[in-house]
């Protein structure tokens, strides 16, 4: 197998025999499903941006594996793995809308039946969900903020993962993310919460680029 990559720090990174040997820290493994032309990860993290609208086709086993790996890099203090996610696609999809159908029965008074309808339909915006649970495990120095926390950089890492492989994604939270309904019909238990529903495929339509920022406006010495 034969890879090319981009430009590493000024260094130019061929690959073969599913093996990359960087003279700088030794060997690098080429796994097999990376078929595609890998994004610089500054590329990435410069340029990601959410899409909102979404279609099929959705991520392959591959791709999806490798988003859903992404996770486990996470910022994580005290190595306490405070997070577990639920992938919905298929038939599923109806599933969750139905309880989000459910959920707002239960906390609105009135609701027409064109706006059920609409609420029910949210999940079938991607052909793929990837939900993200904060599982908040008791400990004496890290508290439960720093176990959301670490959830949510689980999170970001498989947003960019997804950019980085040419697969639309959108975080979405709303008030189905903060229903003790939806909680419990996905199976949490009580020292679990949501931490976002993460909408994965095909981007539909024109893309925003990302905003222009400076870095003086927001990073100042101290």
């Amino acid at each position: 197998m034969n890879l090319s990559f981009k430009k590493l720090k000024s260094i130019d990174l061929p690959c073969s025999n599913d093996t990359l040997v960087f003279s700088l820290s030794g060997k690098i493994q080429c796994q097999n499903y990376w078929t595609y032309t890998e994004m610089n990860v500054i590329e990435a993290l410069h340029n990601r941006v959410s899409a909102p609208r979404l279609g099929d086709p959705g991520p392959d086993k591959e791709v999806l594996e490798n988003i859903c790996k992404s996770a486990f890099s996470a910022a994580d203090h005290g190595l306490l793995k405070p997070w577990r996610f639920l992938i919905v696609k298929d038939q599923a999809r109806c599933r969750l809308g139905d309880l989000f159908a459910q959920a707002t029965l239960e906390t609105t008074a009135e609701v027409s039946q064109e706006k059920l309808e609409s609420i029910k339909k949210k999940p079938l915006r991607a052909p793929l969900i990837i939900i993200t649970i904060a599982k908040h495990i008791s400990h004496p120095k890290i508290p439960e903020i720093e176990q959301s926390l670490s959830a949510a950089a689980a999170t970001q890492n498989m947003l960019l993962a997804a950019f980085a492989q040419g697969i639309g994604a959108m975080w979405r939270t709303g008030a189905m993310a903060y229903s003790s309904t939806v909680s419990a019909g996905l199976g949490l238990e009580k020292h679990e919460k949501i931490v976002g529903f993460l909408y994965l495929g095909a981007s539909q339509g024109p893309q925003k680029p990302p905003r222009e920022l400076s870095v003086d406006d927001f990073f100042q010495e101290w």
